[in-house]
């Protein structure tokens, strides 16, 4: 599924106390941001909008106040338990143009020897609203020491463009003996600390010892 069209109110009432009263009765406050900084307050009701979470949506047309809004998720806010969503702040965009997003990276196998470091967890990239994805597919299997994966080296799919800059390093392979070696630096210098004498340990009994 593409899209999904979710009914939303507009919120007259703001503030925590209005939130939780929205909460409490099954909805989530949320926004829709414009590209100009105007944005509208609404609220819409949370089975819809998990609904089409499951359903993998990222483009949402969003009918309030008599009108249709196509908007895509720019941020969820959770609550401290991360069980509920607090807020959702929606990002309008206009269907049939392409629109930056930022997408998460899943990493798949194992480099050919070494430990792999994760260095960015997600990039940057352009495409239709309607083809947003769940996430970028990265292979791992051909890596090796000494040859970094660029951001530049990643597969997008069809008619997708990267924003984050080609040369933004994604992943490195470290050696497992370079990693022993640095752990051992570390050990060997939280042992070798000696703590600093203390001043009014030498000074005769009575005699205050001297302020440095």
């Amino acid at each position: 599924m593409s899209s999904a069209t979710i009914q939303a109110d507009v919120r007259e009432k703001k503030g925590s106390r209005a939130s939780q009263l929205l909460r409490a009765e099954g909805r989530i406050p949320a926004t829709i941001q414009g590209g100009d900084g105007e944005h509208v307050d609404i609220s819409l009701d949370s089975r819809a909008f998990w609904e089409a979470r499951r359903h993998h949506v990222h483009l949402f047309d969003i009918e309030v106040g008599g009108e249709t809004e196509s908007a895509t998720v720019r941020e969820l806010q959770w609550d401290p338990m991360g069980e509920g969503i607090c807020h959702i702040e929606f990002r309008r965009v206009q269907r049939g143009v392409k629109t930056d997003v930022d997408v998460a990276l899943e990493f798949v196998g194992h480099p050919k020897s070494g430990v792999l470091n994760h260095l960015v967890n997600s990039v940057h990239i352009r495409c239709l609203p309607s083809d947003i994805p769940d996430f970028i597919e990265v292979r791992v299997d051909e890596m090796d020491f000494g040859h970094p994966l660029r951001a530049e080296d990643l597969v997008l799919p069809e008619g997708f463009e990267l924003v984050t800059p080609g040369e933004t390093q994604v992943a490195v392979v470290a050696t497992a003996r370079g990693l022993d070696e640095e752990l051992e630096t570390t050990e060997e210098g939280a042992e070798g600390e000696v703590p600093a004498p203390d001043a009014s340990a030498d000074a005769p009994e009575g005699t205050p010892a001297e302020d440095s």
